[in-house]
């Protein structure tokens, strides 16, 4: 991977994409849960296709929320006010299946010493592409799509709907990047606007101004490259939560353990777990004891401490191994890993999951997944959390 010398791509999805609205959606539901009851457990699904919406899965909280209202607010917020781009936030049909988590489940969660809430293999990694400490293709793919969304608030934006896609290959020469190759844009917009014209505007106002002077002259551009792309989002397809982890993730730089984030509380440890691997991982980058680092986790339902963990710097790792490096410092990496460790740690029970739910869940400032690791032994043993 970090002597890979060729072409690798990745893409993002826009707010509007009909799998980003929907886990919009599902974690919007999580926020408001956590706004009113921070120990309330969350898996909530949805699905949307046409004027029929669908909010399915299980909810453990004290908080009063009402899924509807939530649902057509994020679809407003999206631009689906209206009906111009073919959704109306309040005449669309929802229909809700809620019921309460397992109790077999629930008994290992409410334990004092939180227990994984489900098996499974994480995954988390940094690298020294971009000064976010992630890959530059999925760097590049989300700012394309943030500013997508930026420029839609604008006077001049409006031709462009809601639902887009971008997509960025780089060439690497020796593990490093050394160009641009080619940019995949489409996006939905208004019959009012000619095909060439958008062309123009995509290019001008989107790619631009995100690439710059990495905007080669022998760089190619698809831009709607199937043509027009008036009929988009729900109407178009279907949407469905936890359709885009790679989106979400990596962009395929880094393995995955086929978890998904959104609608899921911080007892699941696909989500919470694939946190914590990702500050370990950034840790390792950041402290210069590796260029790239991919930390891997594993889970039995029920225990606390994770059955495996193991770091992979792909031959670019400086002294001993990190396992080792953290071991001398004090700081035991699998207590840090148990699932209250974690929760306390990041502050997972506070309302911050919506706004991860689209441009992807790593490398934005602010998250406190990206925040320097602790590594003070007692900061791994905190005082949980109390459990209703």
């Amino acid at each position: 991977m970090q002597n890979m010398t060729g072409l690798f791509t990745s893409e993002s999805v826009s707010h509007g994409h009909p799998d980003k609205i929907c886990d919009q959606i599902s974690d919007a539901i999580l926020d408001a849960c956590l706004s009113t009851d921070p120990e309330s457990r969350v898996a909530v699904e949805v699905a949307i296709k046409g004027n029929l919406l669908c909010i399915l899965g299980e909810l453990t909280t004290h908080a009063q929320i009402d899924a509807d209202a939530i649902a057509r607010e994020v679809l407003r917020d999206i631009g689906h006010a209206d009906g111009r781009w073919g959704l109306d936030a309040d005449r669309i049909r929802i229909i809700q299946e809620l019921s309460t988590q397992s109790p077999e489940i629930g008994a290992r969660v409410d334990a004092e010493d939180i227990g994984a809430g489900d098996q499974g293999l994480m995954f988390g990694y940094a690298c020294r592409e971009t000064p976010a400490l992630m890959p530059l293709p999925i760097t590049l793919s989300h700012a394309l799509m943030g500013r997508h969304w930026e420029y839609r608030q604008t006077p001049e934006g409006q031709l462009l709907g809601p639902d887009a896609k971008a997509q960025v290959t780089v060439h690497y020469a020796n593990g490093q990047p050394a160009g641009i190759a080619a940019v995949v844009l489409s996006s939905q917009h208004s019959a009012d606007i000619e095909l060439d014209k958008l062309r123009a505007l995509l290019k001008e106002e989107i790619i631009r101004p995100v690439l710059g002077e990495d905007l080669r002259h022998d760089t190619i551009l698809h831009l709607n490259p199937a043509g027009t792309f008036v009929s988009g989002g729900p109407v178009a397809d279907v949407g469905l939560t936890g359709r885009k982890i790679i989106v979400d993730t990596y962009g395929g730089m880094a393995r995955h353990g086929g978890g998904a984030f959104s609608g899921k509380d911080a007892t699941k440890v696909d989500r919470s777990a694939a946190y914590a691997a990702r500050q370990l991982a950034r840790d390792v980058v950041a402290r210069g004891w590796a260029g790239a680092c991919e930390v891997r986790v594993a889970y039995a339902i029920g225990e606390a401490r994770p059955v495996a963990v193991d770091f992979e710097t792909f031959g670019t790792g400086h002294g001993m191994p990190p396992s080792k490096r953290y071991a001398e410092m004090g700081f035991d990496v699998a207590d840090a890993l148990r699932p209250a460790a974690i929760i306390n740690r990041l502050q997972l029970r506070t309302p911050i999951f919506r706004q991860t739910a689209a441009l992807g869940h790593f490398g934005r400032p602010g998250l406190p997944w990206e925040a320097k690791l602790n590594l003070a032994p007692e900061a791994t043993r905190i005082a949980e959390p109390a459990v209703c």
